[in-house]
């Protein structure tokens, strides 16, 4: 019996986006100067206009205008031509310190306060929640291939902008790919939906044929392509006013993007502008290293892990996995793995995947997973043979 599913991607010049960007960027700047800085940072975008807020308490001085500017001005839009001008939008701060109540949980844990000597247990996790990592051997960068598709899509969009293939190309665009799967494996593409900003006076016939020449046959393999894979451009046949000035955005709107495409569940909280004490995102990252060197390991097939933490709390609240009924042992010895091979307290999490760096701006489009295009801590398979050794202490395979 075979289904389809489908997932979507956004290009950097989507208002969402750009919000990420920009928190992200800010985020970045922090760390850089002082790696201890704590940053929840949230951006909205209209025409025109840039707001910043959230709370930072750090010891670095940090020049948001400018940096709001310049990430702007790298994704395109860089004149009026588009309808956002990174040299004459308008950028608003309201930018307080982090709250003393949830410092209190961040700084020392309810582990140290009951006097717990490991240093690993003084930080607690910054807030409530849960969590999920998700890794499947579909592609060989262990995404589901909707989603695989869809970003390389969206950033083939902007390298075609960017190089002058497709001169006439906006920032603004979004990609969307869905696949027929057979036995839960991908066996062809369905359907390529991608939508483009561009400049006025184009044809849509001329727009329709460079996107499928320059873009999606460049990125689709064959293999999943037949007579039947459609192919749709631009729907509405015009999409000159995009960005900013034709929707607002804000931080943390393209969660199910940044993920695994609505693949694998979400715990609920964005990843962009928060600093690694936050376990939205720290424990995320945490959740897809573990899921991705336990495929890797031949464990199962495809395995998603769910952690759940309290505030102030340094030790997960709960660890679960589900591996679809592909696990190759049993998912109670596979819990025992994570727990004897990965430390989820948020400093060990923080230490073992080096997050104190300026490293987030660059995940804040085309995902946080699945990456070959950037070095990633999380994405790294430096487990696999201590999973593969602990496979055999014991007899753990049905």
């Amino acid at each position: 019996m075979s289904k389809l599913f489908t997932s979507e991607s956004v290009t950097e010049g989507h208002p969402d986006k750009i919000c990420d960007q920009i928190s992200d960027a800010v985020l970045d700047a922090v760390i850089e100067q002082d790696k201890y800085g704590r940053v929840a940072c949230e951006t909205v975008v209209n025409t025109g206009l840039v707001l910043l807020v959230g709370e930072i308490s750090t010891k670095a001085y940090v020049d948001i205008p400018k940096i709001v500017r310049k990430t702007i001005s790298d994704i395109g839009y860089n004149n009026s031509r588009f309808g956002f001008d990174a040299s004459n939008c308008a950028v608003i701060t309201s930018i307080d310190e982090q709250s003393s109540d949830i410092a209190l949980g961040v700084n020392e844990s309810l582990e140290a306060k009951r006097g717990e000597k490991d240093t690993i247990e003084a930080i607690g996790a910054g807030d409530q929640g849960m969590v999920f990592g998700f890794a499947t051997n579909e592609t060989p960068e262990y995404l589901p291939l909707p989603i695989s598709l869809a970003h390389k899509l969206s950033r083939k969009l902007a390298e075609v902008r960017k190089n002058g293939i497709i001169p006439y190309l906006g920032p603004d665009g979004k990609t969307q790919v869905t696949v027929e799967y057979e036995a839960e494996k991908p066996i062809r593409v369905d359907t390529v939906l991608i939508s483009s900003q561009h400049e006025e006076g184009i044809g849509h016939e001329q727009i329709e044929k460079d996107i499928i020449d320059e873009v999606i046959k460049k990125v689709i393999p064959e293999k999943f392509i037949d007579f039947n894979t459609k192919y749709i451009v631009n729907p509405t046949g015009r999409f000159v006013k995009g960005g900013p000035e034709a929707d607002s955005g804000l931080t943390g709107r393209k969660i199910i993007v940044d993920t695994y495409g609505g693949y694998g569940r979400h715990g609920g909280g964005a990843f962009s502008g928060k600093d690694p004490t936050k376990v939205d995102r720290s424990g995320a990252y945490a959740a897809r290293w573990i899921a991705k060197n336990l495929v890797a390991a031949g464990v199962a097939d495809k395995i998603e892990v769910e952690i759940a933490y309290a505030i102030g709390v340094a030790r997960p609240v709960s660890i679960s996995v589900d591996t679809f009924g592909t696990e190759k042992i049993i998912e109670e010895k596979i819990i025992e793995i994570i727990n004897k091979l990965f430390d989820l307290r948020p400093a060990a999490i923080i230490r073992d995947l080096d997050l104190r760096r300026p490293i987030y701006k660059k995940t804040a489009a085309y995902g946080h997973f699945g990456r070959t295009d950037i070095d990633l801590p999380w994405e790294k398979l430096d487990k696999v043979d201590e999973i593969k050794e602990k496979l055999f202490d014991t007899v753990l395979y049905y």
